[in-house]
């Protein structure tokens, strides 16, 4: 009886809320500043399925059902975001008169959670004001400085990486399955045509996605939501590139019902910022849309962002103090240009077809299929029987004399012998060739001929890790609302991937031909491919490597929000399905029995659940709480062992635990707003899996010297525990000046002790088979995380003036940035001689600390100046930015590692103590003084 009347009054309920009548909400939209009316714009109902676009006229007219609050937001390219509190009397309808919308004063003002900057090039590969869906309609203080003021300093939001959120574009998650993380480089150049954005910050519902818990960044290219007109950027910078141009031309919807947006752009740099790192990048996109009828509409997206960018080396410290903080090892002259051998270039085009279904005016279905492949290079130098072409190899370097002991036989040898003399002959040599030689490594590959140099076998090429992938993806989302105070979000993703990986010859430098073995191994060991035996490669060729990577994956989720006077909450679920799988096409010689063929289907399966709760204390505080639970498989990267040799999967891998919870109080006002978060996460059994050269680690046992190894690293049951704080304040001293301070405290440690075990693919030569050396635990609880400052504060001062022009400074000053640690250090084999099994008779556990204490960086404090105008001229728009970031140009570390070559304690001890090691730590700098110019021309 009780279950009869339980039923009998969710069902009166639901026909009472159904039975409310609708009202109608009204208004016009204008330009601020002209007066004249905005066609397109984006009129939303915050929280609800409820979207139209403005008439010719300007003019919208939303059906919704009357509760007490509402919020109604405006949002237009181009144009500041306008939030509006919709307040109803007795279901009478609402006009809400003329709206009008200001230009933005900026074009480069950061334009997201996850944001371009010039840092998200570099390979050491970032809350909401409102309540309803917790969407960050307008960047609050805290998130434009950390996206914009502390991105320097690669500062990341609650100390996690890209994987730990989602980026979407119309639906579509655009996160790698390789590493979880976006390709930035895909989106470089589309500034102007990625600002249509909507995203949700840490465990807050997105109506899209799940999402991850540092957050969810919708872009949306729907052609007509985009602002007609023509919109031309000029910009030149002294950082990643020198000079920029972008053309961005959008038509508006016609009366036949289509719309399309065009952009196309040039990056280039000859040098930027650090010594020889070279950029050249072009954009290219297209965005077309046919709405069929009211209820229909097809929209195509596509996009090519080719682009190539030389990068710049990690340096230990005697080598900066002998070159300085720009100096770059990854370059040379040749014929008097300067090359770089390290360039990374993309080249990942994507197309993508979108059908937006408007069911009633409640409804929404988005489905969408999306294609993208491409290439993805990072080219090296390799060589063979011959020198390092490192500038910067330790035996090159003035150290390698100075820091000199006696030969080890087994016993504590503590004789320390350098040798000043050769150091000084060493310093005055590198200093006169501290760049990499081209003509020197030509040379070496040609013999003398009867005709003068001929080509000869190479010795020295350039070579690609290549990886050409292939993604394809459907995905359908839901959005409604059920009732004046339930909406329901729901949505499926399928992605398959198939990933090409090999090592591709770009360059003989001078040479005939090149051998496709390892020369550290001998006979069938040193093959590349067993079936292809001493093969010559030319340019153009596959060696070394050759492989692909299948997988798919399949996301599901559904979410329901509950909105009413007082109180919102959501609640959230997720499933997800993930298979990979290597398939080698090459028989390696170290791995006969494990290389060729496809390995085992590896297989996961997840869930994850997430709600959050939001009170209204007033009409202008909130408190609102957010947590969520979930598993998610790891990596493609952090699945195989050594992809590029074997298909072996890493023992005992296993799906990610992530638990997360947040606090929030938010006030706002006309003249103050604040924004106050505490949060807390938990990642438990991570993977990560690394390469690198170690001495001393095994015995000698196999016939090979046990001081020469290159080995992959793999960690397995690793734990991140982040705790922290945000404040975001802004304060309006007069109609005028503006006032701002953002703080950032942070507590990022190592949560666990994992596992670590060690493959050296020389011990695989005994049998064929990997060997893999368990070394137990790595004492890396309560360590820091590296890569970022886990406490920041800002200090802002802005002026806009009536006639349009500001200007704005602000201070910042950075700390706690922790250096990289090795993990392989950390574990108890640090202390055996792998000569005889033994600990190291001159070792103790004070000296040990000493050793293997981490190194915390400097702080930094920042100074920015930036401000710019804006005018119309006979209704043209122009603006004018400019910046000068760290304008008393400090010097700074931004992120380090220790190198793990001295993997015991007496090969560490003796190096550290020489005063001048030669295998110390390898740092990367900031940027010091560096400016941008912007000018915006809208037609």
């Amino acid at each position: 009886m009780v279950k009869k009347y339980a039923v009998f009054l969710i069902l009166w309920s639901f026909n009472l809320a159904f039975a409310q009548q609708e009202i109608t909400v009204t208004g016009i939209v204008i330009d601020a500043r002209t007066q004249n009316p905005l066609e397109n714009v984006v009129v939303t109902i915050q929280n609800t399925a409820v979207m139209q676009l403005t008439s010719k006229k300007g003019k919208f007219e939303l059906h919704v059902f009357p509760t007490k609050e509402k919020l109604l937001l405006l949002r237009s390219q181009g144009y500041k975001d306008l939030l509006l509190k919709l307040q109803y009397n007795s279901g009478e309808n609402i006009n809400l008169g003329i709206l009008q919308l200001e230009d933005t004063y900026t074009d480069e003002v950061p334009a997201a959670l996850i944001t371009l900057s010039d840092n998200d090039f570099s390979d050491d590969n970032s809350s909401s004001e409102m309540t309803s869906g917790l969407l960050q309609s307008s960047r609050d203080a805290f998130m434009q400085a950390s996206a914009f003021n502390w991105g320097q300093a690669r500062f990341r939001m609650r100390g996690l990486d890209s994987e730990n959120g989602t980026m979407m574009l119309n639906g579509m998650t655009m996160n790698k399955i390789y590493d979880g993380r976006p390709q930035w480089n895909n989106w470089g150049g589309l500034n102007n045509v990625l600002r249509n954005q909507e995203f949700s910050v840490g465990n807050a519902a997105s109506n899209y996605t799940f999402g991850g818990v540092l957050g969810t960044q919708q872009i949306f290219t729907q052609a007509s939501l985009y602002r007609k007109g023509t919109q031309l950027t000029f910009s030149g910078s002294n950082a990643s590139y020198t000079l920029r141009a972008i053309g961005t031309y959008a038509s508006g919807m016609s009366t036949s019902g289509w719309a399309y947006v065009v952009s196309a752009g040039k990056r280039w740099a000859d040098e930027g910022y650090f010594e020889g790192t070279n950029f050249d990048a072009d954009s290219f996109f297209m965005t077309v849309e046919k709405k069929l009828n009211s209820k229909h509409s097809i929209n195509f997206t596509g996009f090519y962002t080719p682009n190539s960018r030389g990068k710049n080396s990690p340096n230990t410290n005697e080598v900066t103090a002998l070159m300085g903080e720009k100096y770059n090892s990854y370059w040379g002259f040749q014929n008097g240009k300067r090359r770089n051998a390290r360039v990374k270039k993309v080249e990942e085009p994507l197309f993508m077809l979108n059908h937006y279904f408007k069911i009633d005016e409640k409804t929404k279905l988005n489905s969408g299929v999306m294609y993208q492949f491409g290439k993805v290079g990072n080219s090296n130098i390799d060589y063979q029987n011959a020198d390092s072409p490192d500038p910067v190899y330790y035996r090159k370097m003035p150290s390698y004399f100075s820091s000199l002991y006696g030969k080890d036989k087994g016993e504590f040898s503590g004789d320390f012998t350098p040798d000043y003399e050769n150091a000084d002959k060493s310093r005055t040599t590198f200093l006169a060739n501290s760049q990499i030689d081209w003509n020197a490594m030509y040379l070496a590959n040609q013999k003398s001929g009867q005709n003068g140099y001929e080509p000869s076998q190479s010795h020295y090429v350039l070579y690609e890790d290549r990886t050409d992938d292939k993604t394809f993806a459907v995905n359908s989302n839901l959005n409604t609302q059920l009732t004046p105070n339930i909406s329901f979000d729901g949505g499926v993703m399928y992605r398959n991937l198939k990933s090409h990986n090999f090592q591709y010859l770009l360059d003989l430098l001078g040479g005939k031909y090149f051998e496709d073995i390892d020369p550290f191994y001998k006979g069938d060991l040193s093959q590349s491919d067993l079936q292809n035996p001493n093969r010559q490669v030319k340019e153009g060729d596959i060696y070394g490597y050759n492989y692909n990577f299948s997988a798919n994956t399949i996301d599901v989720f559904t979410q329901f929000k509950f909105s009413y006077n007082k109180t919102e909450f959501y609640l959230a679920q997720s499933y997800s399905m993930s298979n990979y799988q290597r398939e080698g096409l090459y028989q390696n010689g170290l791995y006969p029995t494990a290389s060729l063929g496809k390995s085992e289907k590896v297989n996961f399966e997840n869930f994850g659940f997430k709600g959050g709760f939001v009170y209204k204390v007033s009409g202008k505080q909130w408190l609102f709480f957010n947590a969520a639970h979930l598993t998610r498989a790891p990596s493609l990267r952090n699945t195989f062992a050594n992809s590029r040799l074997n298909n072996n999967v890493v023992n005992g891998i296993e799906s990610e635990n992530v638990t997360s919870a947040e606090a929030n109080y938010v006030y706002s006002s006309p003249k103050l707003k604040l924004r106050l978060t505490a949060y807390y996460t938990l990642i438990k059994n991570s993977s990560k899996t690394s390469f690198f050269y170690a001495e001393g680690i095994f015995d000698n046992g196999a016939g090979y010297d046990p001081t020469d190894a290159f080995v992959s690293q793999t960690l397995t049951k690793l734990d991140k525990k982040n705790t922290g704080a945000e404040l975001s304040f802004e304060y309006q001293i007069t109609s005028t000046l503006k006032s701002t301070l953002s703080a950032a405290y942070g507590n990022y440690i190592y949560n666990s002790n994992p596992n670590v075990s060690i493959t050296n693919d020389a011990n695989a030569s005994k049998d064929g088979v990997q060997t893999t050396f368990d070394f137990g635990k790595a004492y890396l609880k309560n360590y820091k995380q590296s890569g970022t400052p886990q406490n920041a504060l800002s200090l802002g001062l802005e002026y806009r003036d009536p006639k349009f022009w500001w200007i704005g400074t602000n201070i910042n000053y950075l700390t706690d940035n922790y250096i990289d640690v090795s993990p392989i250090s950390r574990t108890s084999q640090f202390y055996i001689n792998p000569a005889n099994g033994f600990p190291f008779p001159e070792a103790s556990s004070e000296r040990g600390n000493e050793l293997l204490k981490q190194e915390k960086f400097d702080p930094v404090t920042l100074l920015n100046i930036n401000g710019g105008k804006s005018w119309r001229v006979h209704k043209k728009y122009i603006g004018l930015f400019a910046s000068v970031n760290n304008v008393l140009n400090a010097i700074y570390k931004t992120g380090g590692f220790e190198q793990a070559r001295n993997a015991n304690f007496r090969a560490l001890n003796q190096d550290v103590s020489s005063g001048t090691p030669s295998f110390g730590p390898k740092y990367y700098y900031g940027y010091g003084r560096t400016y941008f110019l912007n000018l915006t021309i809208g037609l």
